[in-house]
């Protein structure tokens, strides 16, 4: 019989073993690729000795095809918990030197223990992906594995942050559960996400591209808007995951954590005086304007390189975190069109679950123009902005600083959307239509036509007729913008709204 000291021994050599993963061989060909293994990517997450890994132990249980002779260290998976710049966070990397990270019923059953033990602590849960997909050998097994993953995003959906990480490849079913997370992390030129590969769409459809072409970090930040954020490499992609989480709060029950700001609340910034055009036809860059806003002007964007037009971004103002949606003068003139609206949409929605006060900068001429935008579906696309917005609960703030014509002007956080505290610079032009529709419009049969568009222009092409209404609370002079905004957050820190009692609404997805 062996004595406590052997059992100890034999303890720490299943350790070592599972530590090891799938070998050292499999190790160095993970590092050859520029990767790291799922532990060394954990460790790099969390503090320093505060990652306790769960559930080590774990052995399939499949019998076909020879598996009952497999060893998988973990399953192909490490799940555990600890702290992030001290505070309680969850995770699961999959490790891809262990039988390709791929996913049977022990290895869901692993991710599904650590999803649930966050929902219960209320803390957010961070997923690494790196896996080859479904064990074909286990069958609709890990089939239904996929299965209660997806649930179990959905039930945490608006109750915790989920992060996703593509680290490497992610195919097939499993795309679906960080499409079902609320932000998702790839990095350029070691991580893929697609349905189907290219194989398989050459074979069916004789088309021709490469896995980064088709569904690298670059083509789902840029082209699809599936990825949120594409990173340099693992090292930066994780500390930026630190800065997003140090944004938002631990549950939808608790509000972001506020730091100590030493920007002054009370800065003003006399550049913003003259950062508008006279023309209203050159653009200007609104990025420059909520810089000089927000707390020592740093900001995070979301979806940085897609739907350029419109901005979505976390800042902090007086060390409180909010989320900044902003029209983009830069890009299609800051148009309102299908990418942007759904782009906007989701941020919004994610902001109010988690408390985060929504601030919304305000250049807008209009729904964009033209066939594709209309058969594309850009009404019910643009109805997901509107109802976002209706929706929200969470503090809001708009300031307009230049043009917010007809649809697109209440689309982006009126006062009739909810807007909690409307200001407006001077330069504001807030009206049904630019002055050439209204003129073409009203003075169509006009001898004096240009004469009256200047007339109209002088006297609706402002902010003072939506003042004069009640539409604007405040016309501000531009440099004023940051204390004024820091002074409505403040005042609207106690804010409480209750809406009728329902199931939940039927967003127009």
């Amino acid at each position: 019989m062996a004595t406590v000291q052997e059992k100890i021994e034999l303890l720490h050599q299943k350790l070592d073993t599972i530590e090891m993963g799938g070998g050292q061989q499999k190790i160095d060909k993970q590092h050859e690729k520029g990767k790291m293994t799922a532990r060394e990517r954990l460790h790099m997450l969390f503090d320093e000795g505060s990652f306790t890994e769960i559930s080590q132990f774990i052995h399939h249980r499949c019998t076909n095809f020879g598996m009952e002779k497999k060893e998988i260290p973990g399953d192909g998976v490490v799940t555990g918990y600890g702290n992030v710049n001290g505070r309680l966070v969850f995770a699961y990397a999959e490790d891809f030197t262990v039988e390709g990270g791929s996913l049977g019923e022990m290895h869901a059953h692993k991710i599904c223990q650590v999803q649930e033990m966050a929902l219960k602590m209320g803390a957010p849960i961070v997923g690494i992906n790196d896996s080859g997909g479904a064990r074909i050998q286990e069958g609709v097994d890990a089939l239904s594995g996929f299965g209660r993953i997806f649930m179990n995003n959905t039930k945490a959906s608006g109750v915790i942050p989920q992060i996703s990480v593509i680290m490497g490849p992610c195919a097939g079913g499993a795309v679906y559960s960080p499409a079902l997370t609320d932000f998702i992390y790839m990095v350029k030129n070691t991580s893929n996400m697609f349905i189907t590969g290219p194989k398989v769409i050459k074979s069916v459809t004789m088309e021709e591209v490469t896995a980064e072409d088709l569904g690298g970090a670059v083509a789902h930040n840029t082209i699809s808007g599936v990825a949120h954020f594409a990173c340099e490499n693992e090292t930066d992609c994780i500390e930026q995951i630190k800065y997003l989480l140090d944004f938002l709060p631990s549950n939808n029950m608790e509000e972001a954590p506020v730091y100590d700001s030493s920007d002054d609340p009370g800065r003003m910034d006399e550049s913003l005086d003259s950062i508008i055009p006279d023309s209203d036809n050159v653009a200007y860059d609104m990025v420059d304007v909520i810089k000089s806003c927000v707390d020592n002007g740093e900001i995070y964007q979301v979806l940085e390189n897609y739907a350029m037009n419109m901005i979505t971004c976390f800042a902090r103002f007086d060390g409180q975190s909010v989320g900044i949606i902003a029209n983009q003068p830069k890009f299609l003139a800051g148009c309102l069109d299908i990418n942007a609206s759904d782009k906007a949409a989701r941020f919004i929605r994610f902001c109010d679950a988690f408390n985060i006060p929504v601030v919304t900068f305000v250049d807008v001429p209009g729904f964009l123009p033209g066939i594709n935008q209309e058969h594309g579906g850009i009404i019910r696309h643009g109805a997901k902005l509107l109802y976002a917005y209706c929706e929200a609960t969470v503090p809001k703030v708009t300031v307009v600083t230049r043009k917010a014509y007809g649809g697109a002007y209440i689309g982006m956080c009126c006062r009739q959307l909810g807007a909690d505290m409307v200001f407006a610079w001077p330069t504001a032009e807030i009206a049904v239509m630019g002055p050439d529709g209204a003129a073409d419009i009203i003075f169509k049969r006009d001898p004096d036509k240009e004469a009256k568009k200047q007339e109209y222009i002088k006297e609706f092409l402002t902010p003072y007729k939506a003042a004069e209404h009640g539409y604007v609370d405040c016309v501000i002079d531009p440099k004023e913008t940051r204390p004024r905004i820091i002074n409505a957050l403040a005042m609207l820190y106690s804010k409480r709204e209750d809406r009728p009692q329902k199931k939940h609404g039927n967003i127009p997805l």
